[in-house]
């Protein structure tokens, strides 16, 4: 069974058991939550879709909290001496999906 949720304004498709990093979310490590922005669910063959979203909840368990690689972020303007060098880390939270209620 999966199912297509949206958390973080990006879609992620998911199976119970799967692992998957999201955009940071303010819980600490081992709390549960669910995701009930549903948009389909689907199982050997039988696919539902929401209209836009179904009554069907997913429920996941927080991993870890991090960050993510750095970036650089190099701005230059030739012959003019203007250089701004810049990195970033984006914050994620890895969670565990346990189960998915249809």
């Amino acid at each position: 069974m999966y199912a297509i949720i949206e958390t973080g304004g990006k879609q992620y498709k998911v199976e119970p058991g799967d692992e998957i990093f999201v955009e940071k979310l303010g819980l600490n490590e081992g709390d549960t939550l669910t995701f009930d922005k549903v948009f389909a669910v689907g199982d050997s063959g039988d696919l539902r879709i929401g209209n836009p979203l179904l009554k069907a909840e997913v429920s996941a368990t927080v991993i870890k909290n991090g960050k993510g690689k750095k970036i650089r972020i190099f701005k230059m303007k030739p012959k003019k001496g203007y250089r701004r060098r810049k990195g970033h880390r984006q914050p994620y939270t890895k969670v565990k999906i346990d189960d998915i209620k249809a």
